[in-house]
Formats: C-alpha cells, structure tokens, sequence
C-alpha cells in the first residue's frame, strides 16, 4: 500500500513538474557568437532564466553574422521564429527594409508597459539604431568601435616611449619605422579594413561616407568616400607595405594573431577584441589609445562610429512571448548585467550607468585603457558624417571595398584608382537596394 502512495505521490511531482515548465513561455534568441562569447550569452540567458519563473529565453547559435541574419529572414517566411535575431551593423538598412518583419524596440516597449530611457544610452550607440526623429528601432548588445593596441615591450625595445600611443598617422609611420628597424617583423596591421580605415577613418575626420547623412536621409544615396583625405591615406599605406610598416593580414579579425603573435608591434581593432588580446599577450604588455588622426584633415579628431550588433524582434509571435521579449531586453541593458559584459568581452557598456559602474569599480585602473573606446565615441556630439552608416546592400559593398584595397595593397592598383572603382561598382549596388525597396 505504501508503494503505491509512494509512487502516486512520485507521479504527483513529475506531472506538477511538467506543468510548471510548460507554463514558462519560451523565448527564441538567435546569435552570431560561438566560443568564449557564445559562452557569455548562455551565460546571460541563464542569468536571466533563473531571476523570474514566467520565461525561458533559449540562445540558438546559428553561425556568422550573415547565416544567422539568412536563416532568420527564412524562418520568418515560413512562420516559424524566432523571436530575437542578433544582427550585425551593416544589416541595419536590410533590416528597415524587411516590410512587416520588425517590431521596433520602442514600440515593443511602449505596447508591453516596460521602463524605457532613450537617454541612458550612450549617443552614438542609440542613434546608429535609430530613426531620423530618435525612436530606437532595434536594441544595442554588443556594440564596439576600433581603437589603437600597442605592444609596449616591442616599443622599449625600439627606444619609443612604452606608456605612450602615437597620436597622428605620422607618428605611426615614425614608430614603424624604429620598431622595423629594432627587429620587429611589422609595424602596424588593421582588423576590418573597410570598418577601421575607410568607415572610421571618415568619421575620425568629419568626412562623408556617403550622401544624405550617411544614408540615414533616404535609400537614393551615393559613395562619397574616395575623397582627396582617403586616397592620401590609403596611398601612404601602400607606401609603407615596400619596408613592413604596414602588413595586411587579411579581412575581417584575421589579422588580429600578427598582433597577438608579436610578429607586428601596432594594431587597429574592435574595442571587443580587448580582452582576447590582453589574455593572449597580457594586460601589462597590451596599451590601449585612440586611434590616430591627421591633422591636416582635422585638427582634432571627432568621434568613432560603432560596429558590432543588436537585438532586432520580429513580428509574427504569439503575443504572450512579447512580454518576456520586452522584460528580457530589460534585463540586457540593466546597468549590472551591461557592465559584466563590458568587463568580460570589451564590448562597449551601451548605458551612461554601465560605465559609471565599471568606472566606480576600479575596473578601468586594473585594464588601463579599457575605457577608449567609450571616449573616442563621446569626444564630441556626433555630426551627420560620424553619427554612423545606414547603407543598403551594406555586405556586399564591404566585399567590393575589400577587393578593391586587396589591388592597391598587392600593388595591382593605386589608391585613386581602387577607391574610384570602389565607390562605381558600390554606388550601382545601391542603385538595386534602392529600385528594390520604393
């Protein structure tokens, strides 16, 4: 008899059970982050999970950034998820295009009642992702803008100052110079050339990338960056290629391990590579500075623009799962959990009270320099030409910046040449983006 209450009262458990974890709403969030950071996210999504009982967000790695945005847009035509797709800044334009696709952050907010301060996010951060008149479409995560890493040993050795970051692209060449010549096997390599030397190097100088505000003034746009600034620019490190001070290591982050290798002394990368670089080389070898300026450009420079991603929700899930979306996004941006992101990646805090946190931590005197990038993004209010990009067919207009730079850095092209190429062949494929979304 005791057996089978035992086993009734076992049966009781297991059906309550079950029950408790079907009345948790599931929320579906795919990304782009595998490793380390997709790590952090589970982490992120636990964190959440175990703070209320209604929700259950579940992370879905999906691949880069292009096969998550691909197979978002695939399930959302065949109606079936997710609720939350991590797309990279370059998406941002497709994404506004995707008619009926979105649920914009702030309506989300406003429908589900949920705290919402546009002004506790940092500018630059806000308004990449944002409309013309301020309302965020599609909630920042992991955001980053490229800052300057040097290796302070090869710097010594080379009888430069350690704890000091050269401040113009002259500099640069200088240092080159004495760190060639002190036996180092390169001096400068960038990470994400299109983003760091065409995008940023625009922005860093007040220069138009393109018409229109950057294209937040319409789709019918044109290329504006093969101005007389970037063509001297570009020309001066093909120069430097003849004697080593500048090395290409490829697109995208590749060419961060000449970097962490110790095989180039000077590095322009994420602010989100910060914490791989300084566990590689370590903290006290690694310095960290704004990114260099010319100053027959602009006397001083104006502020970075971001990369990286957000959180974009799309429409065509059952209302129930709206508000755990909306409690989640919550959640992300709270001054804690942004602050343990920003420690533990060197994403961007993309709140003013994340970075008052980390700051009143001590954070910042234990990683010195971990604080750039959020000064280069705030050192002055962001103009039309470096409050960000919002260019269609944004992908494949990188890929032809890629190719034309890969001519002039094989010597296959000059500057002028390649950069005039560029800016033809991008101006026609926003030419398709644009007939395509009237």
């Amino acid at each position: 008899m005791s057996r089978i209450l035992l086993s009734s009262v076992a049966a009781v458990a297991v059906l309550a059970s079950a029950q408790g974890a079907a009345a948790q709403t599931e929320i579906q969030w795919w990304h782009a982050m595998g490793g380390n950071l997709g790590e952090a996210v589970n982490a992120l999504a636990d964190q959440f999970n175990k703070s209320q009982h209604d929700y259950k967000v579940i992370p879905v790695y999906k691949g880069s950034y292009t096969e998550t945005l691909t197979a978002a847009v695939a399930a959302f035509r065949a109606k079936q998820g997710p609720d939350i797709v991590q797309v990279f800044e370059v998406g941002t334009a497709s994404m506004m295009a995707a008619k009926g696709a979105v649920y914009p952050v702030y309506q989300l907010m406003a429908d589900e009642n949920e705290p919402f301060d546009p002004k506790s996010f940092i500018g630059p951060v806000y308004a990449y992702y944002s409309t013309t008149d301020g309302k965020l479409l599609s909630m920042p995560f992991n955001s980053s803008t490229p800052v300057f890493y040097w290796n302070k040993e090869e710097f010594k050795k080379a009888g430069l100052d350690p704890d000091k970051a050269p401040k113009t692209w002259e500099e640069v060449g200088e240092a080159g110079k004495k760190l060639i010549a002190s036996g180092v096997k390169c001096g400068f390599t960038p990470q994400w050339q299109t983003w760091t030397l065409i995008e940023n190097y625009g922005a860093w100088h007040n220069l138009p990338f393109a018409t229109k505000q950057n294209g937040f003034g319409g789709t019918d746009i044109e290329l504006k960056f093969n101005d007389p600034a970037r063509i001297k620019f570009i020309g001066m490190l093909a120069d430097w290629i003849k004697d080593k001070r500048f090395v290409y290591g490829g697109r995208e982050g590749k060419s961060t391990a000449l970097f962490t290798s110790g095989d180039c002394a000077m590095h322009i990368a994420s602010s989100g590579s910060a914490s791989a670089i300084q566990t590689a080389l370590g903290v006290d070898k690694v310095g960290i500075g704004m990114m260099p300026y010319s100053p027959e450009v602009k006397a001083q420079p104006q502020n970075s623009i971001i990369g990286g991603a957000t959180l974009w929700v799309l429409k065509g899930r059952p209302k129930a799962e709206y508000k755990g979306v909306a409690k989640f996004l919550t959640f992300l941006s709270s001054a804690p959990v942004q602050a343990k992101w920003h420690q533990e990646t060197g994403y961007v805090p993309i709140t003013f009270a994340a970075y008052k946190l980390t700051e009143d931590s001590g954070f910042y005197k234990k990683f010195p320099g971990r604080d750039i990038a959020v000064k280069q993004l705030t050192l002055n209010p962001p103009t039309e030409n470096s409050k960000g990009l919002r260019i269609g067919n944004f992908v494949q207009i990188r890929d032809v910046e890629d190719e034309e730079l890969e001519a002039v850095w094989s010597g296959k092209k000059d500057a002028k040449s390649a950069l005039d190429e560029a800016v033809k062949r991008g101006n026609e494929l926003l030419r398709k983006f644009d007939a395509a979304n009237k």
